[in-house]
């Protein structure tokens, strides 16, 4: 290929952000993608690719700046350039009126793993394309 063509390719694909999981979490993680099944399929299969693209590490090789369960999250949205800041939780601790959003949405599953300056695509209900930055992950301790 020539450059021109490699650079055209680029384009086209989307490259999912690298992400990482703590080994902790993920047996409680991989219970709710394989409960959602029924009810939610397409959410649980993006959940169980996600599970299996991550790179999933002890609790204490974790990174400060990976976005884990009970992580303060702020993040941007590229064509509005508003910043929201959330934590997210396991569904049953879920409350969006306090921003706790729930790893089982749509959103909590795009930030699971995500570091600090990660961005990645995300679809808003009418349909439009917006790129998203994570601009702060903070770690309160034992939130979850």
């Amino acid at each position: 290929m020539n450059q021109q063509t490699t650079e055209s390719v680029k384009k086209r694909t989307t490259r999912r952000p690298k992400i990482v999981i703590n080994a902790d979490e993920l047996a409680h993680i991989e219970g709710l993608a394989e409960g959602a099944w029924n009810s939610n399929p397409a959410l649980a299969e993006r959940l169980q690719d996600e599970i299996a693209r991550a790179r999933i590490v002890k609790p204490a090789k974790m990174p400060a700046n990976v976005i884990t369960i009970g992580s303060l999250v702020t993040y941007r949205d590229e064509t509005t350039k508003q910043e929201k800041t959330v934590t997210l939780v396991y569904p049953e601790k879920a409350d969006i009126s306090c921003q706790r959003i729930s790893v089982m949405t749509p959103i909590g599953v795009a930030l699971l793993g995500l570091p600090e300056g990660a961005e990645f695509h995300w679809d808003t209900r009418d349909n439009q394309r917006r790129m998203l930055t994570v601009v702060r992950v903070e770690q309160p301790g034992g939130e979850a």
